[in-house]
Parts: structure tokens; sequence; C-alpha cells
């Protein structure tokens, strides 16, 4: 294949192209742009750019990068943090990938923030420091790091002539040979049913290699730091495509979001905690070195689990965060966004304390990969949230997940170079066939079952679990899952109904992983359990088909 093509016939669209990106998030843009330098490649895009988590980080992006940080202490803050669970092999490719990852960047265009009275074009950066790191080696663009990395991402893969965009696109489900014609040579990914979220009209996309970059699934939970789109769709089709998915019972659980009633899930970045901001209760007392030596700087799972242990204590709805004491002029320089939305809604962080509460901000599970974004079904990738590596274990250092992003963009596209597709990508597959489907009649009913989902998944399968509470949530998300498959069989589908189905879907694969591990690790924290001893030789919670 040399170019995106589109074909029609009896009015039915069919689009072919070399290289199908499902995402524009960092992973997925980052992507493109490497593999258009060998092919065509066609970019699925669900909502605006600007509605991804990518988009929203705040705090930066970890390497070594300067001469007192090394490899080795990045590795071990990872591994630390991870509680045993990470591949110490992936860690180590990834980490080591750390300083051209950051100059890809800079070759795109991202200007990452310098030392005070640094040279123009010298890389001096400014280096900051966030919790379980024991170094100073986040680089960041002011507190909008993600919006500078998008912004330079974005105009870059624009205006790359190799590189097609769709947006307003949905991605219904992936088209694969066990679908059509299983044989025992294994299971290849052709493509995707996609969505035109416009026209209502369900299409194939044909594509010899096909990359899911869809992000996470925060909008599982009542509470969380994600954008509207964060329902896990590229995660629901791998599994359905037939990915083994693993750990999905490590949702990170970040400490601090913004509390306020007007407040969209704004999150105040950990590196505000690293420049010296410290977490208090309504008291004004520094109330996490109680649960751990490095207080408000310890790993986010021990922060989040010393706040919910301090609110169900005390019986308040929210904890603070003191900066005051770094000073007017550190704060507006160092964190200008967080300062001036925080004084939209009538806090003056110079003066008041910021109220906080932990929301789900980030999963360490997904789609199992391999250290090139391989997942089990041939000529289909993952990276970003939506895939696990093995690189964040039981709990992710803060700010290895762009790192993440960037450095298996680059080794994706490097091994997917060395695949072909055998002559399957000329096999016949049905065009979508709605059937004698009716028309979605009262979404409210979809609404509802989405707010259920959140709220069983908060209370049951949140920052702290139980045995009793995981029975519970499992029971009524099967419940959940037949009442949607049969709403899906009998209405035409549409973007609520299919996220829905894949909230639902994700919901009860990361139930079972949790019920699965018996042991406190990391994020994932339970009482009651059998097992109060950890195991000796971790594992990672697999399920496959």
């Amino acid at each position: 294949m040399s170019s995106i093509s589109n074909t029609r016939i009896d009015n039915r669209l069919t689009v072919t192209t070399e290289n199908l990106v499902i995402g524009t998030g960092v992973a997925g843009l980052m992507l493109a742009l490497k593999l258009a330098k060998t092919g065509k490649v066609l970019v699925i895009a669900k909502g605006p750019f600007e509605e991804s988590n990518s988009y929203w980080a705040q705090g930066g992006i970890a390497s070594v990068f300067s001469q007192e940080d090394s490899f080795e202490e990045h590795c071990q803050d990872t591994v630390v943090a991870g509680a045993g669970l990470c591949h110490q092999e992936v860690v180590r490719t990834i980490v080591e990938s750390g300083p051209k990852a950051i100059r890809d960047l800079l070759d795109v265009g991202v200007e990452f923030t310098k030392l005070e009275g640094a040279a123009k074009h010298s890389q001096d950066f400014h280096l900051t420091k966030e919790g379980g790191h024991s170094r100073r080696r986040v680089l960041h663009a002011d507190d909008l790091t993600g919006q500078a990395l998008m912004n330079a991402l974005v105009s870059k893969a624009k205006s790359d002539p190799n590189i097609t965009i769709y947006e307003h696109q949905f991605a219904v489900d992936l088209l694969t040979t066990d679908k059509y014609f299983p044989n025992f040579s294994g299971n290849y990914c052709l493509g995707a049913y996609v969505l035109d979220l416009k026209t209502q009209d369900i299409y194939q996309v044909r594509s010899s290699k096909t990359f899911l970059c869809t992000g996470g699934h925060g909008r599982l939970y009542q509470y969380t730091s994600n954008p509207d789109g964060a329902t896990g769709d590229g995660l629901a089709m791998g599994w359905r495509a037939g990915c083994k998915v693993a750990n999905l019972e490590f949702m990170q659980f970040h400490p601090t979001c913004l509390f306020h009633p007007e407040a969209k899930t704004f999150l105040i970045s950990e590196a505000v905690r690293g420049e010296g901001g410290i977490l208090k209760n309504v008291r004004g007392e520094d109330f996490t070195k109680a649960y751990h030596p490095k207080g408000s700087l310890a790993p986010r799972d021990i922060v989040a689990r010393a706040i919910d242990s301090e609110l169900k204590r005390s019986g308040e709805s929210r904890v603070y965060l003191d900066l005051r004491h770094l000073g007017a002029d550190k704060i507006k320089r160092l964190f200008p966004n967080i300062y001036k939305t925080c004084l939209s809604y009538g806090i003056d962080a110079t003066i008041d304390m910021i109220p906080v509460v932990p929301a789900a901000h980030y999963s360490c599970g997904g789609i199992v990969i391999d250290s090139w974004g391989r997942t089990s079904v041939s000529h289909l990738y993952a990276l970003g949230e939506v895939a696990c590596s093995g690189l964040h274990g039981a709990n992710r250092l803060a700010s290895n997940s762009l790192l993440e992003a960037c450095v298996l963009a680059d080794r994706a596209m490097h091994k997917s170079m060395e695949q072909d597709l055998h002559g399957y990508e000329s096999c016949p597959i049905p065009d979508w066939d709605a059937g004698a489907t009716l028309p979605p009649d009262e979404q409210v009913l979809l609404s509802h079952t989405w707010d259920e989902i959140r709220r069983l998944m908060w209370n049951y399968v949140g920052i702290v679990r139980s045995e009793r509470r995981l029975q519970r949530a499992l029971a009524r998300i099967q419940t959940i899952r037949q009442e949607l498959d049969t709403y899906y069989w009998e209405y035409k589908v549409n973007d609520r109904l299919l996220e829905v189905r894949n909230l639902a879907e994700i919901a009860w694969l990361t139930i079972r992983c949790a019920m699965s591990r018996k042991e406190s690790r990391g994020i994932h924290f339970i009482i009651e359990s059998k097992s109060s001893i950890k195991d000796t030789t971790p594992k990672d919670t697999i399920i496959g088909h």
C-alpha cells in the first residue's frame, strides 16, 4: 500500500492505508510523525485534541538530563515506586532512551522551561522534582507541559503530507482474522470499523498495521482528573479482539485534584509538592508525615490513601495544599496556570490554602505489550496509557508516562517496519450491517447506567477495597453488561452507547483483576484479605481469553 485510498461500493465506504493510528494524544501523534517517514498514516481522532490526558498533563516528562543524575537512580526510583512489579528490562530500556526522546521533542518544536537567565538556544532546562524521585529530573513547560507538547505535535502532524487526520471519528471494533476466517497460524488485525460522529455512518478502515493509542479510562470512576473522552475504548476493543490485559487493579488516584463545586477535574500538579507544597488537614496540621517519612512527597498511592484515611477519620470532604510559604513570586512564576485557575474560583494560592481531594488519574494496567509495543494479536500495537508494558508496575512513578509514550512510539515504528500481512489485507470482510436495529430511544437509560457504573467503581473498587465489596461489584457489573449487550443488539449504535458499553467491559475486567490479587501492593490496597503477607515473588495479574 503506498497511499490512503477511499473506495465506495454500493454507497459503502472503505478506507485503505498502510498505518492506522487510533488516538491523538502524545503517543499517537509522536508515532504518526515517525511512521510518516516510512509511508502513509491515517490518524483517527475521537474528539478535540484538547480533550486528552496528554493535553491536560501539567507536571512534565521525566528523563536523566543532569550530570548529578544517573540511569541507575531513575531505574531504582521507578522500581521502588512500582512496588516490585516493574519489568526491570523494560524499565532500563525506556529510562536509557529518555535523552533521545527529549531530543525528538525538541526537534518537533517543544519548548521546555529553562533556568532563569539561560541563553535562548541553550539546553539549561529547569528540572523539577516530583514524588518518588530522588533527583530533579522532570523537564516541563511551566505547568502546562502537556499543552506545549500537544501544540507542537499537532502543528507538525497537520503539516506533514504523509499524515491524514480524520476528526470526530469513533473506532467501534477491530477487524481481525479470528472473527472472519480463523486458522491456526495466528490472529491478525486488519484495521477497524469506524463510526463517523457527524454522519453516524460506520465504515471500514483496512490497514497493514494498526496502533491503539487511545489513552486511559479514568471516566470509569465518579471522581477523576480525566477528560470526558477517557472511556477506555481502545482497551475494550483490544480485549474483544483477543488481546491479553493485565494489572487493571492498579488505577492510580492522584492525591490533589481541586475541590470546588464549579471546577471540573482540575489537577494540582505533583510538581507543586515537589517545590515544597505541604498537605494539611482542616486544622492546618501536616498529617502526611504520620503515614510516610517523605510526607507530602511520598509516592502517590501512599499520599492518596493518607488523604482518604484522614477524610474518613475526620468526616471532612477535603484536605488542603499549602503553598503560601513559597512566596507569591515563586508561585506565580512556576505555576502560572494553576495560580490563575484557582484564582478564577476565588482561591488565591498566595494567601489561601487550596482545597483538594484524590481522583482517578492513571491506569498502570492495560493491554499486554512487549518492549516494542506489540500485542498478542499480530500487526496490532498499543502504546500509551491503553497499554501495559511493565514499566509502571504496581504504581507509576510521576512523569514517567510521557516518557514511555515517546520512547515506545519510536520503538513501535521500527519494529512495525519488519512486518507484512502475508496477503491477509485482501481478505473479504463484511460491511457493517445495522440489520433491523432501532434508533436509540431513551438516552436517559444510558446516562443512568454510566452514572451507576462510576458510583459502583468509586465505592467498591476505589482507593481502599475489600473482598466483600469486590464480590458485590462483580455481581452488579455482570448484570449491567448483560443489559447493555441486549441494548447493543437492539438499537443502532451511537457514541454514548459505545462509551458505556466499553466502560462496563473495563469495569468487569478491573474487578476480575482486583479479585485475583489477594495481597495489597502499590495502588491496590485491600482490607480483610485472606493473605496479609505480600507474595515473595510478585506476578502480573493477566487475563486472557
